[in-house]
């Protein structure tokens, strides 16, 4: 008989429900919804317990449409948990000082625990200028320089949420790291690289590949543990998975309006432990950017 474990309600509800019928063994998905609820129900009962609040600040400059949404997630969910939050908004003409100086700011006021620069900002902004005045103290985002150096020597520090939910997902599901064979498809300073990172101080055999990387398919069936950050919709079929893997898709890119992930999901759910997108490492994103700022709140 079949079996697949489903504990996301919308995924039940959605495309996974053809593949009940289909007389193939199914695994587990791998949802982040549940992993994120169950983050912000630990975070919702420390907060409640505390005499003031964690508070976090989020800078928006500019009206990107991905942006706005992102940031009410965020407010949202910070908001269910008594995380208080306060939005600060330039205009898309802010220019560079602008920026820097609502970061000073941010930097120096005491009621705020930490805070974020919500990225893309306009082209006449440099990122990076951004990310280096902010004070390694209050970077809950965990992407300055400084963070960066301070995880690469194995220093505690605030690390990037996205990939810090990719971690989580695997523990929630109880995934064995230590010894496992782990390719990353995918470099990026802010999934890639700190994901690497994080998975070689689990002891984590790791393989990084990349659009220069030879014969793909060859790592990728090797992993016991396979994460696809690039942002190319059903870069990763089911041929180069390995039959019994847990595949972490962080992918995401809008096709006719739809989400979609790196990961052909429907088919590699058949051979392999899959997250889905949507559903998948954003809800996880969110929830680890608001337990960086309980820990920043906590000292």
């Amino acid at each position: 008989m079949p079996f697949l474990l489903v504990r996301d309600t919308a995924l039940k509800k959605a495309s996974l429900k053809p593949l009940l019928d289909r007389s193939l063994i199914m695994y587990n998905v791998l949802s982040g919804r549940e992993a994120a609820k169950a983050v912000l129900e630990r975070i919702e009962e420390k907060v409640s317990k505390m005499k003031t609040k964690p508070h976090l600040a989020i800078v928006l400059v500019g009206n990107d449409p991905a942006s706005e949404i992102y940031v009410k997630k965020k407010i949202d969910r910070a908001a269910k948990v008594g995380v208080k939050t306060t939005l600060k908004r330039l205009s898309e003409t802010a220019t560079e000082g602008a920026v820097l100086s609502l970061v000073d700011e941010l930097n120096n006021d005491g009621d705020v625990d930490g805070f974020i620069v919500q990225a893309p900002l306009p082209k006449q902004i440099d990122y990076n200028k951004v990310l280096e005045a902010i004070k390694p103290e209050k970077d809950v985002d965990g992407w300055t320089p400084a963070s960066m150096g301070k995880m690469v020597s194995g220093v505690k520090t605030f690390k990037p949420a996205t990939p810090l939910g990719v971690m989580k997902i695997l523990e929630h599901y109880n995934v064995e790291i230590s010894g496992k064979n782990v390719t990353v498809i995918g470099r990026s300073n802010v999934v890639g690289k700190p994901l690497a990172l994080m998975l070689l101080e689990k002891n984590a055999t790791v393989t990084v590949c990349h659009s220069k990387t030879k014969n793909l398919v060859e790592h990728t069936r090797n992993a016991d543990i396979l994460v696809v950050a690039v942002g190319k919709p059903g870069l990763v079929t089911a041929d180069m998975v390995k039959e019994g893997a847990y595949v972490i898709d962080v992918g995401t890119t809008r096709v006719d309006d739809k989400l979609r992930g790196d990961v052909d999901f429907d088919n590699v759910i058949k051979k392999a432990h899959c997250s889905p997108v949507p559903g998948g490492v954003g809800p996880m994103t969110v929830a680890m950017l608001i337990s960086n700022v309980v820990e920043a709140h906590e000292g």
